[in-house]
């Protein structure tokens, strides 16, 4: 019973409490990737000393998750190898690895922005209604969290060697231009992995950002084409799985997953 009251709340965004630990969960996230883009910059010790607590307490909090969802997974292999677990996983390993002296690790905390991938993507963020803004929304995410990770990644590798990156805001004006292939020269890195990394950009930009416009694109036709639908055929009815606030009036099951309403 205790199981399956935690596995829902910490899936869930209909309820509350569900709400609350989930808006949680995004303000640590959000708090941990502030902190690291914070301490690229010229700061106090005391306040980086500070930062660097806060990151720890942060880090604990996401290994008792990741474990309580484990804990609550019917199906725990399953469990293990989905995306989710393995962006969760990912965010805690330098708890695991923080006695190991290795680059790599400074790496791996730039990932965590990925973690709101999970809440971005719940339908019960965004009631049916709002779905032209909530597909804007998850584009501009989708964009920004690339962007991001490919920006401290690309600071992390390029800081130590390179006075060009010296600090977030150069990676990320780096990564702006590289991606949409603007690229105006002005910053360049130097090391071999740097390099590397600006070639996974412009990949990435060359085939995320089309593909990502492109949904945005359909999907404001589509209902432009359609129009509104009358008030009346529709019913709001919050569907207790998903959380679809709009129905056909004579619906008797959710036409997002099939729960009866």
């Amino acid at each position: 019973m205790l199981r399956q009251k935690i596995s829902f709340y910490l899936d869930d965004l209909a309820t509350p409490i569900g709400k609350s630990i989930n808006i949680a969960i995004a303000i640590l996230v959000l708090a941990s990737a502030t902190s690291f883009v914070a301490q690229t910059f010229e700061i106090s010790e005391i306040t980086r000393t500070r930062l660097n607590l806060l990151d720890d307490i942060i880090l604990g909090l996401f290994v008792l998750e990741y474990f309580l969802r484990l804990w609550c997974a019917e199906e725990k292999l399953k469990h293990l190898f989905s995306l989710y677990a393995i962006i969760d996983l990912v965010a805690i390993l330098p708890f695991f690895l923080g006695a190991i002296d290795v680059a790599f690790l400074r790496l791996l905390r730039w990932f965590r922005i990925l973690r709101l991938i999970r809440l971005v993507e719940s339908r019960s963020l965004f009631p049916n209604k709002n779905e032209d803004i909530a597909i804007l929304l998850r584009v501009i995410f989708t964009l920004f969290a690339i962007v991001f990770v490919f920006s401290g990644l690309v600071y992390q590798i390029e800081h130590p060697s390179n006075p060009k990156f010296h600090n977030f805001l150069d990676a990320f004006y780096f990564s702006i231009f590289t991606m949409t292939t603007v690229g105006y020269g002005d910053i360049m890195p130097h090391s071999e992995a740097g390099k590397l990394t600006t070639v996974l950009m412009v990949l990435t930009g060359i085939a995320l950002i089309p593909v990502q416009l492109g949904e945005l694109f359909k999907r404001l036709v589509k209902t432009a084409n359609q129009g509104d639908r009358p008030n009346d055929l529709l019913k709001e009815i919050v569907c207790t799985r998903c959380g679809l606030s709009l129905h056909d009036h004579d619906a008797q099951f959710c036409k997002a997953c099939g729960t009866k309403i």
